[in-house]
C-alpha cells in the first residue's frame, strides 16, 4: 500500500514539473543545441534573462522585415541594446534563429541563406543562453563561453560592457532604422576616444572639443590599453582618463544604457522601471549643433526651440526631411566669372581651412578667396585678423562670438539673389523626429563695403556691346545662309525639338520661372511646372542623390526617353549640367489620383467631386497595361519599384499615365531578370515584402504588389494603411496580409451573403453607384496581387488579361443596365483567363 501511494506520489510530482515547464516555456532562457526559432512565433518563441530584465528574439523592424536583437523588457518601447543583423534584415516569413549541431548560432532568411553568423562551427557548442546583464552567450556544457554579443557592440554599451581597440559603437542610420549610421564612438590612433561622423563625403571629429590638444581637453595618449567601460552605478572609465558620472550615480539597481543615438550625440540613459521609460542622466555634446554633419553641406545650425537647421539665401534643402544631406546652390560660381561675397555674421563653418592665415587685413583675406577657383567662403575675426579661406563647407553654425563672419561666395549674376542681404530661411529640423517645418528667418548680414558703381557700369557696356553683335551675327550670317541651309518651318520645328533631347539649365529654369511653381514633391525630387517657347507644358522634376557620371546619366535616360506607351508619361528630354539632374516630361493637366481619389474624402482640399466607378476601373486597366509594357515589351526590362497613387497621373479625360518609371536601375533581360537593392525602394505601405529583405532578388513581383495595393484603394477609396489601421483598431493587429486573408474568406461565402458586406466595403461616396461584378472581380485580383510569396503572384500580362476578361463578360452579361445593388444573387461562376470568379446577379 505503501509502495502505491509512494508510485502516486511520483506521478503527481511530475504531473507539477510539466505543468510548471509548461507555465515557463515562454519565459526560456537557454536555446539549446539543436533547437531554433522562428519568426513567425516572434510574440511568444523568445529567450528571456532570468530576471526578465531582458528579451532575445525577432525583432520588428518594418513591415516585414525582422532582426534578431535582445532588448529591454521593462521599457515601454522594447529598447533595443544590441542587434545581430541590423544591416540585413530576415523576411517575416520562413526566417529562423537556429543553434546548429556544428556548434554555431545562425540566422537564416526565408530561403534558408545565412545572413548572420556566430562563426563558432567546429566547438563543442552545447548552449545559447540569454544573461541577466543583456549579455547573449554561446558556451560549452562546461560554461565556457565560445562566443558571446558584448564583444559585438551595435550603438549601445551596456554595464560592464566595454568598448576597445576593436569593439566601436556605431549609430543607427535614423530613428527606428535598422541600419548603421554615420556617427562612431570609438578609439582612436592616438588611443583617445572620439566622437567622428564619418560620412559618405567626409569625416571629422567633434568630441573631444577638435581645437584643442588632448592634454587640454584632460586626456592621456600614453595608455595604449583602450578599454572603457560603465559599471551599475552609472559610472564611466577608460584608459585614456575619461571619466564621466550618471547625474543618479550610485543606484546599482536602475537599469542603465549608454548610446550612440542616431543624431550623434552620446547619452547615458537610466530606466524609470514603474512608467518603463528612459530618462538622460548625462550628455556628451551639451550643444547639440556641435555635432558634425547635422545640417549637412552649406547647412547652418542654431538654436530656436531645439537644434535648427537652415540654408543660406540662394541654397534649398535637398531633402527637407533629413537635413543630414544640407543644402544646394541653386546657382553655380564658375572659375573666372565675376563673384562677390556675402557677409554672414556670428557664423562660422567648422574645418576645410585652406592657406589659413593669421595677422592679415580683410582686404588681403579677400583676396587670397578670390584668386582660388577651389574656395567658397572665407571666415575672417576682426581684431586678430584670422583669415580661414575655405574649400568646402560643412559643419555650419550660428557663434556666440561677435566678431567671427564668414563671407559666401557667389556669381554677381545670381538671379533672385540680393548680394547686399544673406538671409537664412529658418527650416526647423527637430532633432528627435527629423521632420522640417518653416519659421521665421533668424540673421540678417550686410553687403561688402565696395563700391560697385564703376563695375556694374563697365558690365552694362560690355552687355550692349555683345547684343550689338549678337543681333548682327544674326541679320548678317543666319539669314545669308538661309538659301543653302534651308528654312526650319514650323512643323519641322515641332518634330525636332519634340523628339527626346538635351536641355541647358537656364532654358529650364526660365520655362519654369525659375523653379517657383512647384506641383509635386517625392523622393526623388520636387516636380515643377513649366512652358517651353513653343507653348508647350512641361512638367521639370529635379532629381536628388543622382551621382552617376554624366555619360551613364545620358545613357540611361536615352533608354527611358525611347519608352512610348499610352499609359505612360512621355518624357520629353533631360538637363545634365553639375550639379543639376532634371527630367522633362509632359504635363498631365488632372494631376495625381491621390487627390482624385482621396480628396473626395475629407482631406483639406476637398473638392465635392467623387471619382465615379466607370473611371477607377479604366484607370486599373491603364495602369496594368503601363506595367505590363515596362515588364515584357521594353527593350530594356524596368521595375518601376514605387507603384502608388502618387505616380499615377490622369489627363482630361482621366486615362491614367504612370510616371516616374525608370528611376531605379534598368534592368536589361540579357543580365536576367532580378536585381538586389542595397537598401529598401519604395514607399511604406506599397512595397511588396521581399523588398524589406537586404539583398534579396526583387523582380517585377513587386510591381504586382504594389498594383494590388492600389486596386484595393480604388474599390475602398481610401488609403490601405488607413484601412488597416481601422480595423487594427477594432480587432487587435492587423496588416494587408491578414486584410487580404479575410477578404479571401468573403469571396469565397454563400450567394446570399456576398451582396451585403459589398455594399459596405466599396467606397461609400459612391453611393451603391458601381458596377458589382467589376468590383468582386477587382477585390479577387487584389487578393493573388498582394500576396506573401512573389511566386504565387500572377504576372502584369496575366492581370491585363483578366481586367479585360472580365470586362467583357460584365459586357456580355450586363449589356444594358448595371447591377441593382440590392438585386438576389445566383450561383454564376465565370472563368476569367483562368480563374474561377464568383459572380453575383
Amino acid at each position: 500500500m505503501n509502495r502505491v501511494h509512494g508510485l502516486h506520489l511520483i506521478v503527481l510530482t511530475s504531473l507539477c514539473c510539466v505543468a510548471l515547464s509548461a507555465g515557463e516555456g515562454d519565459r526560456r532562457s537557454v536555446l539549446w543545441r539543436g533547437g531554433s526559432i522562428a519568426v513567425e512565433d516572434a510574440a511568444d518563441s523568445v529567450l528571456v534573462s532570468p530576471s526578465g530584465n531582458f528579451s532575445c528574439g525577432f525583432y520588428k523592424v518594418a513591415t516585414n522585415a525582422y532582426t534578431l536583437a535582445v532588448w529591454f523588457t521593462a521599457s515601454a518601447d522594447a529598447t533595443v541594446a544590441w542587434t545581430a543583423n541590423r544591416d540585413t534584415p530576415v523576411n517575416g516569413v520562413g526566417s529562423r534563429a537556429e543553434l546548429r549541431k556544428d556548434g554555431s548560432l545562425v540566422l537564416q532568411d526565408y530561403d534558408g541563406r545565412v545572413v548572420w553568423s556566430t562563426n563558432t562551427s567546429g566547438t563543442p557548442a552545447d548552449r545559447a543562453q540569454l544573461l541577466d546583464t543583456g549579455n547573449l552567450v554561446v558556451s560549452d556544457a562546461a560554461g565556457n563561453r565560445l562566443w558571446q554579443s558584448f564583444d559585438w557592440p551595435t550603438d549601445t554599451l551596456l554595464p560592464e560592457q566595454p568598448v576597445t581597440r576593436y569593439r566601436q559603437l556605431v549609430s543607427a542610420e535614423a530613428r527606428g532604422s535598422p541600419y548603421s549610421g554615420y556617427y562612431k564612438f570609438y578609439f582612436d590612433s592616438s588611443n583617445i576616444l572620439n566622437l567622428m561622423y564619418d560620412g559618405p563625403e567626409i569625416s571629422s571629429n567633434y568630441w573631444p572639443d577638435p581645437f584643442k590638444k588632448w592634454w587640454d581637453n584632460n586626456r592621456t595618449a600614453f595608455n595604449s590599453s583602450r578599454h572603457g567601460s560603465f559599471d551599475r552605478r552609472g559610472v564611466f572609465t577608460a584608459s585614456d582618463q575619461l571619466q564621466f558620472n550618471a547625474s543618479d550615480m550610485g543606484d546599482g539597481g536602475v537599469m542603465r544604457r549608454l548610446t550612440l543615438d542616431y543624431d550623434g550625440n552620446l547619452r547615458l540613459y537610466s530606466l524609470d522601471a514603474a512608467a518603463g521609460r528612459w530618462h538622460v542622466t548625462w550628455v556628451a555634446v551639451q550643444r547639440q549643433c556641435d555635432v558634425h554633419g547635422l545640417c549637412g553641406r552649406y547647412g547652418i545650425c542654431t538654436y530656436s526651440q531645439g537644434p535648427t537647421c537652415s540654408c543660406p539665401d540662394g541654397y534649398v534643402p535637398h531633402d527637407a526631411s533629413d537635413w543630414s544631406k544640407g543644402c544646394r546652390r541653386t546657382f553655380d560660381v564658375r572659375c573666372g566669372e565675376d563673384v562677390a561675397f556675402a557677409e554672414m555674421r556670428h557664423t562660422d563653418y567648422w574645418g576645410f581651412d585652406l592657406n589659413y592665415t593669421a595677422g592679415i587685413s580683410f582686404d588681403t583675406c579677400r583676396r587670397l578667396c578670390l584668386v582660388d577657383c577651389r574656395c567658397e567662403a572665407f571666415g575672417y575675426r576682426q581684431g586678430t585678423g584670422e583669415c580661414y579661406p575655405k574649400i568646402s563647407l560643412w559643419n555650419g553654425r550660428v557663434m556666440s562670438i561677435p566678431y567671427q563672419t564668414i563671407y559666401l561666395k557667389f556669381p554677381t549674376g545670381a538671379k533672385n539673389l540680393n548680394p547686399s542681404l544673406l538671409h537664412f530661411d529658418g527650416h526647423t529640423c527637430t532633432m528627435d523626429e527629423r521632420d522640417a517645418t518653416v519659421s521665421s528667418s533668424y540673421l540678417h548680414g550686410r553687403r561688402n563695403t565696395i563700391n560697385f558703381i564703376y563695375f556694374y557700369s563697365f558690365l552694362a557696356v560690355v552687355f550692349v556691346v555683345e547684343a550689338i553683335f549678337v543681333v548682327v551675327g544674326y541679320l548678317f550670317v543666319f539669314r545669308a545662309d538661309s538659301v543653302a541651309a534651308g528654312r526650319v518651318g514650323d512643323e519641322g520645328y515641332s518634330l525636332v525639338f519634340s523628339h527626346f533631347r538635351r536641355f541647358t539649365y537656364d532654358e529650364l529654369s526660365d520655362a519654369t520661372c525659375g523653379f517657383r511653381d512647384e506641383i509635386a514633391k517625392g523622393g526623388t525630387g520636387s516636380v515643377y511646372k513649366g512652358v517651353l517657347e513653343d507653348g508647350r507644358s512641361i512638367a521639370v522634376k529635379r532629381l536628388d542623390e543622382m551621382t552617376q557620371a554624366d555619360e551613364v546619366f545620358r545613357s540611361e535616360l536615352s533608354v527611358i526617353g525611347r519608352i512610348n506607351h499610352m499609359n505612360l508619361v512621355r518624357i520629353w528630354g533631360f538637363c545634365s549640367e553639375h550639379p543639376h539632374r532634371l527630367l522633362v516630361s509632359e504635363f498631365v493637366e488632372n494631376g495625381s489620383l491621390d487627390r482624385a481619389l482621396f480628396d473626395g474624402d475629407d482631406g483639406e482640399d476637398n473638392t465635392g467631386v467623387v471619382l465615379p466607378w466607370r473611371s477607377r476601373y479604366k484607370i486599373a486597366v491603364g495602369v496594368a497595361k503601363a506595367l505590363a509594357y515596362l515588364h515584357h515589351e521594353c527593350l530594356e526590362w524596368i521595375v518601376h519599384c514605387d507603384v502608388k497613387p502618387e505616380n499615377i497621373l490622369l489627363d482630361g479625360d482621366f486615362e491614367p499615365k504612370v510616371t516616374d518609371f525608370g528611376l531605379v536601375k534598368l534592368l536589361s533581360r540579357d543580365a536576367g531578370s532580378h536585381m538586389a537593392l542595397s537598401r529598401v525602394q519604395g514607399t511604406r505601405g506599397y512595397i511588396a515584402p521581399e523588398c524589406w529583405t537586404v539583398g534579396r532578388s526583387i523582380n517585377g513581383k513587386a510591381d504586382v504588389y504594389s498594383f494590388g495595393v492600389v486596386l484595393l484603394e480604388l474599390v475602398r477609396g481610401q488609403r490601405v494603411c488607413d484601412w488597416v489601421a481601422a480595423a487594427a483598431t477594432a480587432d487587435g493587429a492587423w496588416n494587408v496580409q491578414r486584410l487580404a486573408a479575410w477578404l479571401k474568406e468573403k469571396l469565397k461565402c454563400d450567394d446570399g451573403e456576398l451582396p451585403a458586406w459589398l455594399e459596405e466595403l466599396v467606397d461609400a461616396r459612391l453611393r451603391g453607384d458601381f458596377n458589382h461584378v467589376q468590383a468582386a472581380g477587382l477585390l479577387e485580383l487584389a487578393v493573388s496581387c498582394v500576396d506573401g510569396e512573389p511566386s504565387r503572384r500572377p504576372s502584369m500580362s496575366t492581370v491585363v488579361h483578366k481586367l479585360i476578361s472580365l470586362d467583357t463578360i460584365e459586357h456580355h452579361l450586363y449589356a444594358t443596365h448595371e447591377l441593382a445593388a440590392n438585386a438576389a444573387v445566383v450561383s454564376l461562376v465565370g472563368d476569367v483567363g483562368g480563374h474561377q470568379l464568383r459572380l453575383p446577379c
